[in-house]
């Protein structure tokens, strides 16, 4: 019988092209609202999505003959994990694939605060040239503390290191150059965060963090809506202990009237940590070989 596997958000077409060279019958349905996505589930054999397909409730409900659920992407925090596992279903995804991209675009973020590209942009639009307002900061010779110290962590690490910047990395991983995060908030001037959400990590820099940082902090977040307590974070912006925030991830995704971006001293970008041709490249044939691999152990 042939195995039916539903895309339902876009891959690239090697990606695919793998499943199909092993006789698969692949759909592509990225087009298709994703309401509609649990009135088709039954059919399907897997599932393989990125992260705007959340995989649970109804979905899960109907998903009568699914066997494997394959993400392109870091981490399963769009998938109900405990329920899909006692459904019998196997679960694969492709971590490591995205972490430059991210990493790269996390130093974007912090030139950008540092020298107000994204103010100076907007400002010339408007037709006004505010040289002398918009004056920035170098980030040589600044100390950029780091939470989180995976393969994301410890490429911005190196990035910043050959910008000339101090490192503190915070996690248990680096052993003798581990800094507990009370040690590392006073003395950071940039702060980048690269952990996953969990109930550990749920608003993990909060108001008690904030009053810890010194007074004009720049932060960065590239890792998981979430982490950042951002009712606390628009109260530091207000008061000036931070000084500019640069967000690519929100509680809320997509975010509504977010007042954060109210907020003058405040730049953000839609989730795109991992939107890069090369790391979607590179997702989608991993997550090929890896639903491959998982069925032909099932």
């Amino acid at each position: 019988m042939t195995i039916k596997i539903l895309v339902s958000d876009r891959i690239f077409d090697e990606g695919i092209k793998l499943l199909e060279e092993k006789g698969y019958q692949v759909t592509r349905a990225w087009a298709m609202p994703k309401s509609e996505l649990p009135k088709i589930i039954g059919d399907y054999d897997v599932l393989i999505v990125r992260s705007a397909t959340k995989v649970k409730g109804e979905l899960l409900d109907n998903a009568k003959k699914l066997r494997v659920i394959g993400r392109a992407g870091e981490g399963l925090d769009n998938v109900d994990y405990e329920r899909a596992q006692k459904m019998g279903i196997a679960l694969v995804n492709t971590p490591h694939v995205s972490f430059i991209s991210v990493a790269e675009l996390t130093i974007g973020h912090m030139l950008a605060l540092a020298r107000n590209i994204v103010q100076g942009t907007t400002s010339l639009r408007d037709g006004k040239w505010e040289k002398e307002e918009l004056m920035g900061h170098e980030v040589n010779g600044k100390t950029l503390g780091v939470i989180g110290c995976g393969y994301i962590g410890k490429t911005v690490e190196s990035l910043a290191l050959a910008l000339g910047m101090k490192v503190l990395p915070v996690e248990e991983c680096v052993y003798d150059r581990f800094v507990p995060l009370a040690k590392m908030l006073p003395q950071a001037d940039f702060i980048t965060l690269h952990v996953p959400l969990t109930q550990h990590t749920h608003h993990m820099i909060s108001t008690k963090e904030f009053n810890l940082m010194k007074k004009g902090v720049m932060l960065i977040d590239c890792s998981r809506g979430g982490v950042v307590d951002q009712e606390a974070l628009y109260q530091a912006l207000l008061s000036g202990k931070v000084a500019g925030a640069a967000l690519d991830v929100f509680e809320e995704e997509p975010p509504k009237n977010n007042k954060l971006f109210k907020l003058n001293n405040v730049i953000a970008t839609p989730h795109m940590g991992a939107q890069t041709h090369e790391a979607q490249w590179k997702a989608s044939i991993q997550i090929a070989k890896a639903v491959i691999e998982a069925l032909e152990k099932l």
